[in-house]
């Protein structure tokens, strides 16, 4: 049982390893990556089955590095909130590393040499994120992912790859010192970094003698650190340079997946190890009647959270309308969808309600599964298009309809999960978060929502309108669609659908992950089961 739960980082670190010893061999190069992601996809859907899905399945499980015990020694743990993450990850990584097989045949050899091992660090970094026991190595590996995402930023080396990976570099090293200023004061305070003992540790500070007011403060510093990593404004200037400079299956990663180690960092500290905090805050503006007051860091995610979440939504959609490419619209879309999901974990963060925040937790994964693939597939398909026709600028464009009907089709469907539609997977992520803020009765939350529905089909319509619709341009007319590639988007459109048709079994596995999220003692007990924390 234990092995399980290490099993995805140990595939892909040796596949990692044997693409990098064999990098002057191309096709045994691209074969063992390809096998080495089929073999992740693999080993997270036994992690998935054997934890958390199977009849009888324990829903938690540890393994302790080392066999040192909790909390002294390295602890990964997976419950159904990081198998289901762990699932979205590698639903994606599949299809980028097919798409990949293709696309790297247009890069230079040096760079195809250390493309499939940067690919697999990259997963690396994003499942030791979800796996991992504490703060520590949580930060350790939020750095094995960005070292990744930092050298394909600047993968092609031009100018504005350059310009792209300095701003992304610049602003991830601030909050990775922030992060590491945190973790250090938490573990000042609780005198712990692993995140179970710190839930048992924060309930009773009184029986440990901690000072529990700094844990507040300390708290803030990680939310701007995550924001950062989830894009969520004002933390997203980093997305739109990042996103156009990066290879389009790295692209389709870092929306699909490493977006997503933001928001489950979150949720994950949130209502796993700080919501049952006896921490009492008061804060007011002098003067005013304005202020928050209660018995949880969570008092002052709530209404932080939403803020920046609704901002996302807004910055994002009205960016996304007028930009000049396809890449460009993506790009800009995915600060407003992030919005999507932030937003009902801002209003389960502010609720008091466990059935409330079940909901809306619920609804927060299940819209980050449909943006994972919706949004992946439309940035493979962007890569397609380039591919194909050398250019995505809307101005070059016209007729891809006509001239690559499958891919259109896909796109045509990724957009409309986007927008919402029935019987495809958006529908059901957009129609939970209308139903938690109907039932937070949240006002504002809903007025942003309908706000940010409405950009989003106005930018999806442009979308459609400007390169896909129409007579044929030169470029579109002279191209030829990679099969390979076209397969890839077509395949996660195919998985669009399939979530929508079949949501039932997505939507029990959701509602475990969601449980698993806020069932902070069963997280403590699974971990340290003797309390030797105490």
């Amino acid at each position: 049982m234990t092995t399980v739960v290490i099993a995805p980082m140990l595939v892909v670190l040796v596949t990692a390893v044997l693409t990098l010893l064999f990098g002057s061999y191309p096709r045994l190069r691209t074969g063992l990556a390809l096998a080495g992601t089929a073999g992740y996809a693999l080993a997270v859907a036994l992690l998935a089955w054997t934890v958390v899905l199977a009849p009888g399945a324990p829903g938690i499980a540890t393994y302790q590095v080392g066999g040192h015990p909790a909390p002294f020694g390295i602890t990964l743990v997976a419950d159904g909130l990081s198998a289901f993450m762990l699932a979205m990850v590698a639903t994606v990584g599949l299809a980028s590393a097919i798409f990949s097989t293709r696309y790297v045949h247009n890069i230079g050899y040096d760079r195809r040499t250390f493309y499939n091992p940067l690919f697999h660090v990259l997963l690396l970094g994003v499942t030791g994120a979800f796996l991992t026991g504490d703060l520590f190595n949580l930060f350790v590996w939020f750095e094995v992912m960005l070292m990744a995402s930092y050298v394909f930023v600047a993968y092609y080396g031009g100018p504005q790859h350059t310009r792209a990976a300095f701003r992304y570099v610049a602003l991830n090293l601030v909050a990775s010192a922030v992060f590491l200023l945190a973790v250090g004061g938490l573990y000042a305070t609780t005198g712990t970094l692993n995140m179970a003992d710190l839930a048992q540790r924060l309930a009773d500070p009184a029986a440990y003698g901690i000072d529990p007011v700094p844990v507040v403060g300390l708290f803030g510093l990680l939310l701007s650190v995550f924001a950062l990593k989830a894009g969520l404004v004002p933390f997203q200037f980093w997305i739109p340079s990042a996103y156009r400079a990066a290879p389009p299956p790295i692209t389709a990663l870092l929306a699909g997946a490493t977006k997503k180690v933001g928001i489950y960092a979150i949720i994950r500290l949130s209502f796993t190890v700080f919501a049952g905090a006896d921490v009492p805050i008061s804060l007011s503006v002098p003067g005013t009647d304005l202020g928050i007051a209660g018995a949880s860091p969570l008092a002052f995610v709530g209404p932080v959270l939403f803020a920046m979440a609704a901002a996302s939504i807004v910055v994002g959609g009205v960016g996304a309308i007028g930009r000049p490419s396809i890449e460009g619209v993506f790009a800009y879309s995915s600060i407003g969808q992030v919005g999507f999901i932030a937003l009902p974990v801002a209003l389960a963060a502010a609720a008091t309600s466990e059935q409330f925040r079940r909901l809306a937790v619920l609804a927060a994964l299940v819209y980050a599964l449909n943006h994972a693939l919706a949004k992946a597939l439309l940035f493979l398909a962007a890569g397609a298009v380039r591919s194909a026709t050398g250019t995505i600028a809307f101005d070059d464009l016209g007729g891809l309809a006509e001239r690559a009907p499958a891919l259109s089709i896909a796109v045509f469907v990724g957009s409309l999960a986007l927008v919402g539609m029935p019987p495809l997977s958006g529908f059901f992520g957009k129609f939970l978060v209308f139903e938690a803020a109907i039932r937070a009765e949240a006002g504002g939350a809903l007025v942003v929502l309908l706000a940010g529905s409405l950009l989003t089909i106005a930018y999806a319509t442009r979308v459609w309108n400007r390169g896909f619709w129409g007579a044929p341009s030169t470029a579109v007319t002279d191209a030829r669609m990679d099969r390979v590639q076209v397969a890839a988007v077509v395949a996660l459109a195919a998985g669009v659908l399939a979530v929508g048709i079949g949501f039932d079994p997505v939507y029990e596995f959701a509602e475990v992950a969601a449980e698993a999220a806020l069932d902070a003692e069963g997280y403590a007990e699974a971990v340290d089961p003797g309390g030797e924390a105490a």
